[in-house]
């Protein structure tokens, strides 16, 4: 009797999973099978049908000037973004969590950016960014500074990008710290305050260390969105100038649509894919054994 009901209640279990499992195998699972499948093979507007090449996309992939040059952008950009944004919600986050007037004010101000479209932000940003004309050019000439073209210019278009997107990013990522923080339990600090224990080592010793579990997570996803987030190459520099810009999902947005090759853009995706659990077994790596989950 007790196999029969621990067998019903197993069948009950899976037929409930059953609809989650049968979409994550079709916008999962089989998309990538079929996309790792076509990137074995020559497709493209030379040939009608795909033709089997091996591994012709990949060696062709890190022969290719601007492929070399796309994943140096990414890591440039994966570097500036995650880091930066990630201290920058960890510090409004503690500012956030203390009990003050204006908080929820302040709160809302930090998360404002978050709920802005991408292409807003792009537009606005576009014209923070534009000669003679943006808000940042006007600022520089009236201090006498002189005019930068940030988005004209190979030297300052991926740190325009950058700060935009640390802008975007960083009041998303407060609220998992913020969540994290409020689960503290308040007798570790004051016990620290009775023994008179400063306010950094507070911070060093209590409260990063039990923020490591909201760290391992914020630090995916921010790497995860330094190489998927690509709407405002769209509407600021299309990748230029001369791929300055450009990124690893736009550039297989553009192989892929705008010179039709499939065959390349299945095999970046591949490469795209590959990175990103890269890191991220990395990111287990290092940082699961230093955390405190209980």
């Amino acid at each position: 009797m007790k196999s029969v009901s621990r067998w019903k209640t197993g069948a009950f279990a899976w037929l409930l999973l059953l609809p989650s499992l049968l979409f994550l195998f079709l916008f999962t699972f089989y998309p990538i099978a079929k996309t790792i499948r076509l990137s074995f093979y020559q497709a493209d507007l030379a040939s009608p049908e795909p033709v089997f090449i091996g591994l012709g996309n990949y060696s062709g992939l890190f022969a290719d000037e601007v492929f070399v040059k796309v994943m140096s952008n990414n890591l440039l950009f994966a570097l500036g973004t995650v880091p930066t944004s990630m201290a920058l919600a960890l510090l409004m986050a503690v500012f956030a969590n203390k009990a003050m007037r204006g908080t929820g004010l302040m709160r809302t101000a930090f998360f404002y950016p978050t709920m802005i479209p991408m292409i807003a932000v792009a537009n606005i940003w576009l014209f923070i960014y534009t000669p003679k004309y943006g808000l940042l050019s006007r600022a520089m000439t009236a201090l006498g500074m002189g005019e930068i073209n940030w988005l004209g210019s190979p030297d300052y278009v991926m740190w325009a990008m950058i700060a935009m997107m640390i802008w975007k990013e960083a009041g998303y990522f407060m609220i998992f710290y913020l969540a994290g923080l409020q689960n503290i339990s308040p007798d570790l600090y004051e016990s620290a305050q009775v023994d008179g224990v400063s306010r950094w080592t507070v911070f060093r010793k209590i409260t990063f260390p039990l923020l490591m579990p909201t760290t391992l997570f914020v630090s995916i996803v921010a790497l995860t969105n330094s190489f998927k987030l690509v709407d405002h190459l769209l509407v600021m520099t299309k990748g230029g100038p001369n791929n300055s810009s450009n990124l690893l999902l736009y550039y297989i947005y553009e192989t892929a649509f705008g010179f039709w090759d499939q065959g390349v853009a299945s095999a970046l995706t591949v490469v795209m894919i590959a990175v990103l659990l890269l890191f991220a077994a990395l990111n287990f790596l290092g940082l699961d054994k230093k955390i405190h989950y209980n």
